[in-house]
């Protein structure tokens, strides 16, 4: 179970993530200025100062739902913000989450955050929260995100065909999902030596 009123804070020698709150849209409105493209696959783009506050005002509702727990995320080796990520569609009573709406500026894609930031938040998923099954979503012609979510070991599902509209048209949703057995099993360690080896 998650504690929606705690503030949880997860770190690692790379990567720091805290609750992300109001007042973090100062940390994240250069993204929203100067990189709109980060949102391009998004379901919820924050590319503009108006849709940044209407994506962290969404995130924090959502939060008092009791639905969804955002993160702000921030590169240790250098002190800089670097995006966002967050558990969404929390489902206790089945024992499931999703993993998503993650999203690094262009400096900190190919670093190595995201795999740590993956391990961090996987670890809390399942050991903290004591949960059976972790789901990703992805638009099915992001390469990229899919690539990164088979790289710390996820399991593809299979494709959800038009089942979003966005602000360009339909998508097919790509499903993924790791299992708390697997993550015990061997996922933990392969994506720990990962980390380590980066």
């Amino acid at each position: 179970m998650i504690d929606f009123n705690k503030s949880y804070t997860l770190e690692n020698e790379v990567a720091f993530l805290r609750p992300l709150g109001l007042a973090d849209y100062e940390n994240l409105l250069p993204f929203a200025l100067k990189e709109p493209n980060t949102w391009e696959y998004s379901l919820q783009p924050a590319n503009g100062p108006d849709k940044m506050k209407t994506y962290i005002g969404r995130a924090m509702a959502a939060k008092e739902q009791k639905t969804t727990y955002p993160f702000i995320v921030f590169d240790k080796r250098n002190g800089q913000c670097a995006g966002s990520t967050r558990f969404y569609d929390y489902q206790p009573e089945h024992n499931t989450v999703q993993l998503g709406y993650t999203w690094y500026g262009k400096d900190f894609q190919g670093t190595g955050l995201n795999k740590n930031c993956k391990f961090l938040l996987l670890s809390f998923a399942f050991e903290t929260m004591n949960l059976d099954r972790v789901e990703f979503r992805a638009h099915a012609g992001n390469a990229r995100s899919i690539a990164a979510m088979k790289s710390i070991g996820c399991t593809v599902e299979g494709i959800l065909r038009s089942n979003f509209i966005t602000y360009n048209g339909r998508r097919d949703s790509i499903i993924l999902s790791i299992l708390k057995e697997e993550w015990f099993g061997s996922l933990k360690e392969k994506l720990e030596t990962k980390i380590k080896l980066k």
